[in-house]
């Protein structure tokens, strides 16, 4: 699982399995799931991710709980 923020853009996204996404839903509240050719989720990408307070791009922390 990769996690990348582009702060020029403000998205947040989240990269489950690097494939080739052949469809991509747009939920509401600004949150895009792509999918590969199995519908399986690969990716989740949060628009306006400051914006909304998911990421402080000036504080960014990561913690991963098992």
């Amino acid at each position: 699982m990769k996690i990348k923020y582009d702060k020029e853009t403000d998205i947040l996204m989240i990269v489950l399995r690097d494939t080739f996404p052949v469809n991509a839903i747009s939920e509401p509240g600004g949150v895009i799931i792509s999918y590969d050719e199995t519908d399986e989720p690969i990716s989740l990408e949060f628009l306006n991710a400051s914006q909304r307070n998911i990421i402080d791009p000036e504080e960014m922390t990561l913690t991963i709980a098992q």
